[in-house]
């Protein structure tokens, strides 16, 4: 039986011991010992003085075990795109999986059918997930395809095309209504979990009680709509919002827009902490008004690879001084990883380590309905990161499989 020894995160808090892992990679038993904790002095949302336990295990030289990180948007890395098809799809998986994320959503382009057809063919044997009959009911586990080697692909989220052609942000301009022939061919080749929409365009506030009824969890993005067009979304089915405050109607007083109804109505919305996307004060405001605000990349080809031109989709991307951007200088996507976004909510927000955990793992996995996955618990997969006191990575764990950083190319 394979352990992992250190201050683990578990759902209950901080324990130092260890981690035995089963021979079907779902994690047998944790145990050790609870490092106490105090009050924390402080809040739950930024401006979090560390609780006793986070300082014991901060302090301490031993390795930190969180859970892996789990990333709903992602579009590329080390230099392929999603929308590529052919083998993109595995090398996208091993980069991220080498910066600690377990477990993501291959993230398409708003694009003509015959290009999602051809992205969602290569993904099929990828993502496909399979219920294990040995595991609680309501478990999942994805097929053997990148086993061992590359984050779990959990499905699809499709970005587009069913967005407002007014705020594409970077996505090309083939922005159309919601089909529902597209979509049941598109599934019937990859799962698709998260469908973004823009809830003002015709016809999409009747299409959500559908989609949902189908079996797609909506999310608003990419709209020019109004606070009441965000408020009826959500009372129609729509779950989330897709990088909140980026390609929306942002935030006024008298004209609270979707980001003003993501901020009071919202349970789970998605956010990049890349520190260029979003100012580090509107996203402590969201994270105060928004329970369940989870993080993600919105990761391009350029992640993982040094400056110079790169392919998002039909379009051309250059990375520079750390950012992705269109040649108006308009922000595509990013290069960002989860690792460095777990440190910026720590370091640069002042999140608690167990708070920025959840936010990079936890809701994500709670927001598609995945309980064995984002969590160090008994029964769970195995899905662990093991950093240092610095947050540094050192090791990735794939339900209950070292990966061999060095090999994950």
């Amino acid at each position: 039986m394979r352990t992992l020894q250190g201050h683990v995160l578990t759902p209950g808090g901080w324990v130092r011991g260890r981690i035995d892992i089963g021979e079907d990679g779902h994690i047998a038993r944790i145990e050790g010992d609870p490092v106490e904790d105090a009050a924390v002095d402080g809040d739950a949302a930024g401006d979090v003085r560390l609780s006793s336990a986070e300082r014991i295990v901060r302090d301490s030289s031993e390795p930190l075990i969180l859970p892996g990180f789990i990333d709903l948007h992602v579009h590329g890395g080390d230099g392929r795109d999603i929308m590529e098809g052919s083998d993109a799809a595995a090398a996208v998986a091993r980069c991220h999986a080498r910066h600690g994320t377990t477990a993501l959503l291959a993230t398409t382009m708003t694009a003509p059918m015959d290009d999602l057809v051809r992205a969602f063919e290569a993904l099929s044997p990828l993502c496909r997930l399979q219920a294990d009959a040995s595991a609680p009911a309501g478990t999942t586990r994805g097929n053997g395809g990148v086993r061992g080697s590359g984050a779990r692909i959990l499905g699809v989220h499709l970005e587009g095309p069913y967005i407002n052609p007014g705020r594409l942000g970077a996505q090309p301009d083939y922005a159309r209504r919601v089909s529902m022939d597209e979509l049941q061919r598109l599934h019937a080749l990859a799962p698709i979990r998260l469908v973004t929409l823009a809830p003002e365009m015709p016809h999409h506030l009747e299409d959500i009680p559908a989609l949902v009824q189908a079996g797609f969890r909506v999310q608003v993005g990419h709209s020019a709509g109004s606070y009441d067009d965000g408020v009826q979304a959500l009372a129609r089915g729509a779950a989330g919002f897709t990088h909140l405050f980026n390609a929306m109607t942002g935030m006024h007083h008298r004209e609270p827009g979707i980001v003003g109804a993501a901020l009071a109505h919202a349970q789970y919305a998605e956010i990049i902490p890349d520190m260029m996307h979003v100012h580090p004060g509107a996203i402590r405001a969201a994270m105060r008004a928004i329970p369940c605000l989870y993080c993600v990349t919105d990761s391009t080809a350029a992640t993982g690879m040094p400056d110079g031109d790169y392919m998002l989709g039909r379009q051309q991307v250059t990375k520079c001084l750390g950012g992705v951007r269109l040649a108006d200088g308009t922000l595509a996507g990013s290069a960002l990883t989860m690792d460095q976004a777990l440190r910026n909510l720590v370091e640069k927000l002042g999140l608690s380590l167990a708070d920025a955990s959840k936010r990079v793992s936890t809701f994500a996995a709670d927001y598609l309905g995945l309980p064995d996955r984002g969590r160090l618990a008994q029964g769970a997969w195995c899905d662990a990161v093991v950093l240092d006191r610095d947050l540094q990575l050192k090791d990735v764990y794939l339900e209950g499989e070292p990966l061999a950083l060095a090999d994950a190319r």
